[in-house]
């Protein structure tokens, strides 16, 4: 047994910065801080060496003020590519044009569906916030799309294209558009923006081509002397992220974050260990799961990041 590292106090003082309350983590030993600030230095390092790096996540932290720290790593160019899910655009262009609003758990939910309003959690989001715009704005820029001659377009490429004909610096898909950083939306049809695509398809001769985002991330693995990854939530979204990475042996870097139990089986519990088995993390990677909830914890490790880098 090693027992040559010592549990050390926290001492801190209202001068105190997140980026040593962090490194304290490190030193305090303790169950979920430790991993916190274990994460915080694998990102580090993985930002400061020449590496691919890919940030996955779910679409729901976006219809909260979570979505401000998602901007800001694209705005910054922090992540080479993005891969999340439909939802993540439905919120994040829904918020461009109409606003979400603070809710709470024990709601009525039959109450809010008679007047129109959508929880997600405790935000609430009224219909005209939602569905009714996206399906007003995104018609007229498919039609836009579909006569300046284009026909087919990867998921990636939509977003570009939809950020290019947005105005608003709040927004990822701006931000995305604007650097072409790539977003790759695997489950494209699985929410409202995917629904309008589909919608828009019925009488015009348009596809979404998946192939091509493939393709693309097929090229980034390939060509990428290391590779690193932050992933926000399970689903599709960490899925399709180390499963690319399994083709070039695995990523060298991974932090992850859940509020999934393992015991169930599922890939959004499944700790980043269980990833080595199967090749899509490395067996010599530096690697982290973080048992915790994302708004949470992001905000924490974000902060403690920036004064890092």
């Amino acid at each position: 047994m090693n027992l040559e590292k010592e549990v050390t106090d926290f001492a801190i003082t209202k001068d105190t910065s997140v980026k040593e309350i962090t490194d304290q983590m490190y030193e305090a030993g303790g169950f979920t801080g430790e991993k916190v600030s274990l994460g915080v230095s694998i990102l580090e390092r993985m930002m400061n060496e020449e590496c691919t790096t890919f940030l996955s996540f779910p679409a729901c932290i976006i219809s909260t003020g979570t979505r401000g720290i998602v901007r800001d790593l694209v705005r910054d160019r922090r992540f080479n590519v993005l891969v999340t899910t439909c939802g993540t655009l439905d919120h994040d262009l829904a918020r461009i044009w109409r606003p979400y609003y603070h809710g709470y758990w024990d709601a009525d939910d039959a109450q809010l569906h008679r007047e129109g309003i959508n929880r997600l959690g405790n935000i609430f989001i009224p219909n005209e916030c939602y569905g009714g715009i996206l399906e007003e704005k995104l018609q007229e820029i498919l039609q836009e799309l579909y006569d300046s001659g284009i026909r087919s377009l990867a998921t990636y490429e939509l977003v570009w294209a939809i950020g290019d004909r947005l105005d608003d610096e709040g927004s990822i898909v701006y931000w995305a558009a604007k650097h072409r950083i790539p977003v790759v939306i695997p489950g494209i049809t699985d929410g409202s923006v995917g629904s309008q695509v589909f919608f828009f398809a019925q009488d015009h001769d348009f596809k979404i081509d998946i192939l091509k985002d493939e393709k693309l991330l097929a090229d980034l693995v390939f060509d990428a002397p290391k590779t690193g990854a932050l992933m926000i939530g399970g689903g599709i979204s960490k899925h399709h992220t180390i499963w690319w990475n399994q083709f070039r042996d695995g990523l060298d870097y991974a932090v992850y974050i859940t509020t999934a139990p393992e015991w169930d089986g599922s890939l959004s519990g499944a700790r980043v260990k269980e990833a080595v088995s199967w090749g899509k993390v490395k067996e010599d990677a530096s690697y982290v799961t973080i048992e915790g909830e994302a708004t949470v914890l992001l905000p924490l490790m974000y902060a403690s990041l920036l004064q890092h880098l």
